[in-house]
């Protein structure tokens, strides 16, 4: 069957991160030129204020700032999609609504957390955002975030909303994506959200990935990923593991603080985190700068 409402991006989209100030304030100048990056990198998509942007710290006014801001920069040359999951539903169609407002192209939208819910609360909670607002929706699941997974008979019942644009899986089970496609008769989108593992899901049909990796080497991350989708499995498995050293570092410990270090050593951004993150601590940030030395990424 075709798919029901066309993905909102095919290839690798970037979970960017939101630079800070040392006043803690959003750093506005080098938001705007790690978009630039980006895009010149050739990426497919980017996703702002996801879970790598530490959306729960910003405000509402922080958030206008930072879709506006991408909005601006990007200047409708690839999608922005912005990060509008809460584990309250009115807020989670307030963020919707403000994304939509401000131009966004989609939204991408985490289950509850922490008050996870049932599968029948989840039909009801994405229900409600599509209700209240029309915008294309990434549905997300992480259940080593979120503490619950959204089913695969949920995800299929889901896909009746013409809105539901793809669902990015982070589950790191095969599995999983398998029962996705075989419940939804591959109507719907599927991203990669683990960069370990592209290379697999692009192999079970996945239409791309959600790469943190890539906000630190965007041109191999995007290379992996039209590596896989065009079949070139040879090639897309040298570079998966070419990839896997800068993989393994920028998870040592909880995302987004590594790939903050990173892009600080590169120059690129302030290593300024929100509370309750953390600098990079060692032995990980020694063996962070050795590896994107070897990388060529710093001098």
């Amino acid at each position: 069957m075709p798919i029901q409402n066309a993905p909102l991006f095919t290839g690798c989209a970037t979970a960017l991160v939101t630079p800070f100030l040392l006043n803690n304030s959003v750093d506005d100048v080098s938001f705007r030129q790690l978009i630039s990056r980006q895009i010149l990198s050739g990426i497919d998509a980017l996703i702002i204020l996801g879970t790598t942007g530490e959306p729960c710290t910003l405000s509402m006014a922080e958030r206008e700032q930072v879709i506006t801001s991408a909005m601006d920069e990007a200047q409708d040359r690839i999608p922005i999609i912005v990060g509008t999951g809460s584990n309250d539903t009115s807020k989670a169609i307030e963020y919707a609504q403000q994304a939509k407002q401000l131009g966004a192209h989609g939204q991408l939208c985490v289950t509850p957390y922490y008050n996870k819910t049932t599968q029948t609360g989840l039909l009801r909670h994405y229900g409600s955002i599509l209700e209240r607002c029309d915008l294309p929706m990434i549905l997300y699941t992480v259940p080593s975030r979120t503490g619950m997974h959204i089913a695969a008979d949920t995800a299929a019942a889901l896909i009746r909303h013409y809105d539901i644009a793809g669902i990015k899986d982070a589950s790191g089970d095969p599995a999983y994506a398998m029962s996705l496609i075989e419940q939804t008769n591959g109507r719907l989108p599927i991203y990669c959200g683990n960069d370990d593992l592209i290379l697999p899901w692009m192999a079970m049909g996945a239409q791309g990935a959600i790469s943190v990796c890539a906000n630190i080497a965007p041109t191999q991350t995007k290379q992996l990923t039209a590596a896989g989708l065009s079949g070139a499995i040879i090639d897309a498995r040298s570079m998966q593991a070419a990839l896997m050293p800068l993989i393994r570092a920028l998870f040592t410990q909880v995302n987004p603080i590594p790939v903050k270090a990173a892009l600080a050593m590169m120059g690129l951004i302030h290593e300024q985190l929100r509370l309750p993150l953390t600098p990079l601590e060692e032995p990980h940030r020694s063996h962070l700068r050795t590896l994107l030395r070897q990388m060529q990424l710093m001098p």
